[in-house]
């Protein structure tokens, strides 16, 4: 440890900014808009279900706020200490809540630098100059202020590269991921999109529909819980009571006790049920392994009859088909009047079962890779604080 020196980010860093204060205008398509919910749990910007901004929007923009390879992007504002490294050149733009490192590569390994950021020691160090009640922010100021541990620039590249090694094993699985959920998502498409089903030749067409399929509100076949954000004093991040989720990831490492929301049925999704986002942007989804209290954000959602995979997949095809964002002022929303009153063209129970069979198949393994996911984080995470502290020498 004696060649290891503390510095300030700034120090190490060309540049710390943050991402325009100025709402830019939206588009259809265009250039990826990141917010921090895009930020998934395993430190990876999720573009499959963005919003976008027009590409004059993105020229205009200065050449900090542009990531770049290398560049190490950091939320700051709500659910601050999410550290993501840009592994390659993608263009992309993103909310000011998260801030945008470019590290000076001459002293510091920008993927040192990331490791270190997901470090307690580091999360810890930005929940104490974090301000604000509501919205805890890390100011820039005071980001550029924070202090890391660096060693000589040959330690850090062989610290990050026996890092790195767990991440590429993670990426993988992810990839796995990915290729089932497309799978699965085609699978519904061809059945319940294209109409092209097992024994469609032979089905009757009925008022636009084929026979035994209906039109069903959400609320025939599916029950829905809100979430409801608990007063700051009842979260703590010492593991103690249930764990909180704001967004359909989880955010931060912040848990509940309080019984109104770690007792009430009301405020919790259970394991397996579908979380749901309701505002900024409405439509995200993903499942719960573990019971979880939800925040205002989100919504939990299980099938009357079980088919949760069925129900997944109708409101995955549904809202990145119909991009659906619902009302609100400031964030795009959907209360759960709307939500429930939302109409589908349902299928034969029979149809759906038989669905539901295949691709709860699919979701096991997606479920398999996600635990060898959870392995390989923790196992990196264990060595985390040792590399980073020293103890291990390299």
């Amino acid at each position: 440890m004696s060649e290891w020196k503390k510095v300030k980010l700034k120090d190490c860093c060309l540049s710390i900014s943050d991402g325009d204060h100025l709402p830019p205008p939206k588009t259809n398509n265009g250039i990826p808009f990141i917010t921090i919910s895009n930020i998934d749990s395993t430190n990876h910007i999720d573009f499959s279900d963005t919003l976008f901004v027009p590409q004059d929007y993105y020229d205009r923009l200065d050449s900090i706020r542009k990531p770049q390879e290398k560049d190490i992007l950091y939320s700051v504002v709500g659910s601050f200490g999410k550290p993501v490294l840009v592994k390659e050149y993608k263009k992309f733009v993103f909310q000011r809540h998260i801030a945008i490192l470019r590290p000076n590569n001459d002293i510091a390994d920008s993927r040192f630098i990331y490791y270190t950021m997901l470090t307690r020691d580091f999360y810890m160090q930005a929940d104490s100059v974090a301000i604000g009640a509501a919205q805890r922010t890390v100011s820039l100021t005071a980001l550029r202020s924070m202090t890391i541990n660096l060693p000589p620039i040959s330690s850090q590249h062989r610290i990050a590269t026996i890092l790195s090694r767990y991440d590429s094993l993670i990426e993988n699985y992810q990839k796995q991921i990915k290729l089932l959920e497309e799978a699965a998502r085609r699978l519904y498409k061809e059945w319940f999109v294209d109409l092209r089903f097992p024994g469609h030749e032979n089905t009757k067409i009925v008022d636009g529909m084929p026979e035994g399929w209906e039109k069903k509100k959400l609320v025939d076949f599916a029950n829905v819980i809100m979430g409801q954000s608990p007063k700051s004093e009842f979260y703590n991040n010492e593991n103690k009571g249930l764990p909180f989720h704001q967004g359909v990831g989880s955010y931060g490492n912040r848990f509940v006790v309080d019984d109104t929301y770690s007792t009430s049925y009301t405020r919790i999704a259970e394991p397996h049920s579908i979380l749901f986002s309701v505002r900024a942007p409405v439509g995200r989804l993903n499942i719960t392994k573990n019971k979880i209290v939800i925040g205002r954000g989100l919504s939990a959602m299980t099938h009357l009859q079980g088919y949760q995979s069925f129900l997944f997949y109708l409101l995955k095809e549904r809202f990145f088909k119909d991009n659906i964002i619902g009302n609100g002022a400031i964030f795009a929303s959907i209360t759960k009047d709307e939500l429930l009153n939302l109409e589908f063209l349902i299928a034969s129970d029979d149809l759906i079962r038989r669905f539901n069979s295949l691709a709860k198949n699919m979701d096991d393994e997606i479920m398999n890779a996600d635990e060898q996911i959870r392995l390989l984080t923790k196992a990196r995470d264990r060595l985390l604080p040792k590399l980073m502290g020293g103890e291990i020498k390299v």
